[in-house]
């Protein structure tokens, strides 16, 4: 991602002014008089409008932050780790709306950067940059739409790390403008919906504002189930040795080549992690250095990158990228790839969280098919 609060405030100023100057032309008046009468403002006064949330949406989001915290929403800790991690915003990626051609080519997608403008300011979300979104999601060619059953959703959130998904269509009924978005966990598959409706000469930013306070609630009330429980170390070897019904166990080696920042790790978390969940498992280790040939050779790549700073938290997002070899044959037995987002007061003890996340979460998938 390699961006900094700076981008989120550009990205914020370059959503309003975007999407302001679109569909400002739809809601008529004169900014240049002042406006004694009902009607909507213009385009002008919705961009300069759309950082002032409202006071009830204000409170609504620190409530909800506080029953974040309360509720001890926290990352794994893995191994011995004797610090525990500060609580953790849920990571949001909100998709383009569907919209009726009537509302304006680019309606759909001017309501979906809106939305994720006025949720980068709840303290509870962190939401995913539009631009690493899109790129993310090209490389797997998904689009920014139409993500509508579960194991697409689960997809998404292996490749961009976020837990969950915002998506949903707007459309004209009679006289009314009228918005309908599903909240999806990536992680749990379940889906809820919300709902927003008003005139249909309503400001865009008037019923994106008020839809991303209906999301923010949601998420925050409906986070246990939204969000799988949170897995530790033990619960993940538990896991593991219930998935391997074989009782082979054999010689592994492990080299994940690891970048953090653009500069090579020394200390390489990823590798690490899935070193450990092996030799927990009962698999012997070996490298360059051992007498024993390894019978299957685990290779890949990890990277981490720093994300948002927030209210004294670094967020760092991480990927993974893994091939396993049967070293007799040649043949390449799996290949998989998992991101992670992780927060932490420290940066690079952040991006450490995201790639141990990232290696433990690959290792449930890949050390089954790799043994059985």
């Amino acid at each position: 991602m390699n961006r900094s609060s700076s981008h989120a405030v550009d990205f914020m100023g370059s959503a309003r002014a975007s999407a302001g100057a679109r569909h400002g032309s739809r809601t008529g008046g004169d900014s240049a008089r002042p406006m004694r009468t009902a009607r909507a403002p213009s385009a002008a006064r919705e961009a300069r409008a759309l950082p002032n949330l409202t006071e009830s949406l204000r409170l609504g989001w620190r409530m909800a932050w506080v029953a974040w915290l309360s509720a001890g929403m926290l990352m794994p800790t893995f191994g011995a780790e004797p610090n525990p991690s500060p609580p953790v915003p849920v990571t949001v990626a909100v998709f383009d709306f569907d919209a009726r051609e009537e509302l304006g080519k680019d309606y759909g997608k001017d309501a979906a950067a809106l939305i994720t403008a006025h949720l980068s300011g709840n303290p509870a979300v962190w939401t995913l940059e539009r631009a690493e979104l899109d790129r993310l999601l090209a490389e797997q060619s998904l689009g920014l739409s139409g993500i509508a059953d579960p194991a697409t959703a689960a997809r998404v959130g292996q490749i961009t790390g976020a837990r969950v998904l915002v998506t949903g269509r707007a459309f004209r009924a009679g006289n009314e403008l009228v918005f309908v978005a599903k909240v999806i966990g990536t992680e749990t598959s379940r889906v809820y919906g919300e709902l927003v409706k008003g005139g249909k000469d309503r400001p865009l930013t008037q019923v994106t504002e008020e839809l991303a306070g209906k999301l923010a609630a949601t998420i925050a009330a409906r986070a246990d189930t939204l969000i799988a429980r949170v897995s530790t170390h033990a619960d993940r070897l538990e896991q593991l040795k219930s998935a391997v019904k074989t009782t082979r166990r054999p010689a592994v080696s492990v080299s994940i080549s690891e970048t953090h920042f653009g500069t090579p790790a020394v200390d390489p978390a990823a590798q690490t992690e899935l070193a450990l969940l092996l030799t927990e498992l009962g698999c012997p280790m070996v490298d360059a250095k051992s007498a024993t040939v390894p019978e299957l050779e685990i290779a890949g790549e990890a990277f981490s990158e720093l994300g948002l700073r927030r209210a004294g938290l670094v967020s760092c997002r991480a990927r993974v990228e893994i091939t396993v070899r049967d070293r007799a044959t040649g043949r390449i037995l799996v290949t998989d790839r998992q991101t992670a987002v992780a927060v932490d007061v420290g940066e690079h003890t952040a991006a450490k969280r995201a790639l141990s996340e990232a290696a433990a979460e690959l290792a449930l998938r890949i050390i089954p098919k790799a043994l059985n």
